[in-house]
């Protein structure tokens, strides 16, 4: 694990414990192929010595010849002790194999801070000019076996390695495809190439030489310890459906921007993780004759709105800590849905609660306790984003918004005689009850998700943002 620090003897004459089981302890045995055999006299004496064990290990009548010392067994220091020339991404993530074993996933990159021509990012503790996502690195969690798998045979780097240490590296073809499936866009390559991206994605010469059009990844509030700090956003994922993509769902890892020192959005870049589409980087620009709430624009919305601010201040003068989680930009449909999570840690304890969570939209915003009361707050009334929809019944519609990346498209319908309206009371009924189904649809959706039923909870989203745009169309509709 990352927290792993200690040395430890396996297939001793002590039962190991597993875990509790009612006033007593279950007990095992390990029965994986770890580790190092510490045999007896002069081995078992070396071993002592090396782990600085000289006054247990050889006294010590529990550890017999058959015995094993699973050592290095902190993930970090462990890939290190392996690969030394390469740095890790600082968010390995657990798995869950068709098999029910875990597995550790780490994200590895080749580097050099002398390409010519190049500027100098930081990367952890290392300033680079050349990075590539070359390595993956699965790390089974019981025995502590490592694999390499080469996933940019491109990268000249990650070639030279491959040739000095031939036994070292497997192709990605070799990952087990259950494994496979959990590869995701590095966190570390993406914060380093939205930097990069704020200055290069100019065309035009002339501007990007001026730097007339610079754009910063976008920043959020938090508030740590009572102190109220400016941070740049990292980047998150989310599983949704991109604008213009045939799939339905996809896992992605998104990261907004502003114009630099402004607070509007103006576009957002998206690494794919699914499929033949891993490792591709996707860019969407808002039109510039609109302008987009960034999420330091929501921030401020949060901030003077009179109940909200009240009640931070009274929690912040009762002995708590008021926490601001990090705020999400979730592109939906043709909007966007902000999503930032309050909680509340007691002095005295360190599990922070959550005490609200706050919804927002270009210009709406919605609080809750939960989730559901938050989207009933949002969506319960009769004030909606203005996605304007107007047309007949053949389809034919003229959009006054467009998604992100896309021009709104327009169409002249002829009139025809509309059926009778119905009355306000039963649209009122009919959107509260489309706003239900949502509801209970995105309860659907975290529940397949922590049960790793992807499919069926892409199904559940897809149903959820169906029955949102309903609504909303529902709410126009009304007089």
């Amino acid at each position: 694990g990352q927290k792993t620090d200690t040395d430890v003897y396996v297939k001793t004459r002590q039962k190991e414990f597993n875990y509790p089981q009612g006033e007593t302890n279950n007990l095992t045995t390990y029965e994986g192929t770890g580790g190092i055999a510490v045999g007896g006299g002069l081995r078992r004496l070396l071993i002592a010595w090396a782990l600085d064990d000289l006054s247990k290990l050889p006294f010590s009548d529990d550890v017999t010849a058959e015995s094993r010392v699973l050592m290095r067994r902190n993930i970090g220091e462990r890939v290190r002790a392996l690969a030394p020339f390469l740095i890790y991404d600082d968010d390995p993530y657990i798995i869950v194999a068709d098999n029910g074993r875990l597995y550790w996933m780490i994200d590895a990159f080749t580097e050099s801070g002398s390409y010519p021509y190049s500027r100098h990012y930081p990367a952890g503790r290392e300033s680079v000019n050349y990075i590539r996502n070359s390595v993956k690195v699965l790390i089974d969690a019981y025995d502590g076996t490592v694999n390499f798998y080469v996933f940019d045979a491109q990268d000249p780097l990650i070639g030279a390695y491959r040739a000095t240490f031939p036994a070292l590296f497997r192709d990605s073809s070799e990952m087990p495809a259950d494994l496979r499936a959990h590869v995701r866009y590095p966190q570390t390559l993406m914060e380093i190439q939205g930097q990069v991206y704020g200055l290069y994605h100019t065309h035009n010469a002339k501007a990007f030489f001026q730097r007339e059009d610079l754009w910063s990844v976008a920043s959020q509030v938090s508030l740590r310890d009572g102190k109220r700090e400016v941070e740049p956003l990292e980047p998150y994922f989310v599983l949704m459906q991109l604008p213009g993509e045939q799939t339905a769902n996809e896992f992605v890892e998104i990261l907004p921007f502003t114009p630099a020192n402004r607070n509007n959005m103006i576009g957002w870049i998206a690494g794919r993780s699914d499929g033949a589409a891993y490792g591709t980087l996707i860019a969407y620009n808002f039109p510039k004759s609109r302008l987009i709430d960034g999420p330091m624009q929501i921030e401020a919305r949060i901030d003077q709105n009179a109940q909200l601010s009240s009640q931070i201040t009274l929690w912040s003068q009762q002995g708590s800590r008021v926490r601001r989680g990090n705020l999400l930009v979730i592109p939906l449909g043709r909007a966007l849905l902000y999503v930032e999570p309050i909680y509340l840690q007691a002095e005295r304890s360190p599990m922070p609660e959550l005490r609200l969570v706050v919804l927002a939209t270009q210009d709406r915003l919605g609080y809750g306790q939960n989730f559901e009361e938050a989207m009933t707050s949002l969506f319960g009334e009769a004030a909606q984003p203005k996605i304007a929809r107007a047309g007949s019944e053949d389809g034919a519609k003229q959009e006054s918004s467009a998604a992100p990346g896309s021009n709104a498209a327009a169409a002249q319908a002829s009139p025809t005689p509309s059926p009778p309206a119905a009355t306000a009371a039963e649209q009122q009924r009919d959107s509260q009850r489309l706003v239900d189904q949502a509801l209970a649809d995105l309860e659907e959706y975290q529940r397949l998700t922590a049960q790793g039923k992807l499919g069926e909870a892409g199904q559940k989203l897809e149903s959820a943002k169906r029955n949102l745009e309903e609504a909303r169309r529902q709410r126009q509709k009304s007089p």
